[in-house]
């Protein structure tokens, strides 16, 4: 593991063994990340207002940024309100998507560029096109792909684009573990 690992309020990320973070990522507060994920170079994950958490085998790609709302009413670690971000198991997320106060269900696929807001729900298996903008509180179904500004219905997903969601998913976390074995140095010959 590398990158900025902070702790905000008294809580201190939470994150795997055998995750890799980048040494420029940024992981701050109320952040729990599952095994075998991957938060590549550029992201920030700001767990300082609410919670944030990412599943196992999911891969942030390059310029990510994830961040949640807060509770007007208190500390939401009193009050259980304001809107966390949950980012499920198997989640591919391309370059430089903006996640916000939101729910990304197991096996999505977020395309590059695009950005998910408040109470938004991706639901499993679900695709949200490259450059698009699903908005506050819309949900896109399993097996649909929306695309555009705002995010509408295009299409649904064809068996071979649910087959390469997965396979992405686990090239990434394979990508990672020899990130972590290059940082781990070369083994002892002895």
């Amino acid at each position: 593991m590398a990158g900025l690992i902070l702790p905000h309020r008294g809580l201190r990320p939470k994150i795997a063994e055998d995750v890799f973070i980048a040494e420029t990522a940024v992981v701050i507060g109320d952040v729990e990340i599952g095994a075998g994920s991957s938060i590549w170079y550029g992201c920030v994950l700001r767990g300082d207002v609410n919670r944030i958490r990412v599943g196992r085998n999911t891969n942030l790609q390059d310029g990510t940024i994830v961040h949640c709302n807060n509770d007007r009413n208190g500390d939401y670690r009193e009050t259980g309100g304001g809107e966390p971000t949950h980012i499920g198991d198997d989640v591919v997320v391309g370059h430089m998507v903006l996640i916000h106060a939101c729910t990304v269900g197991d096996g999505a696929f977020i395309g590059m560029r695009s950005v998910i807001l408040d109470r938004a729900v991706v639901e499993p298996r679900a695709m949200v096109a490259a450059g698009a903008v699903v908005t506050p509180g819309k949900t896109v179904p399993s097996g649909q792909i929306w695309a555009g500004i705002p995010a509408r219905y295009w299409r649904d997903m064809s068996a071979a684009e649910i087959a390469e969601a997965a396979w992405i998913a686990e090239h990434y976390r394979e990508l990672g573990g020899t990130y972590l074995e290059a940082l781990a140095g070369p083994e002892d010959p002895s």
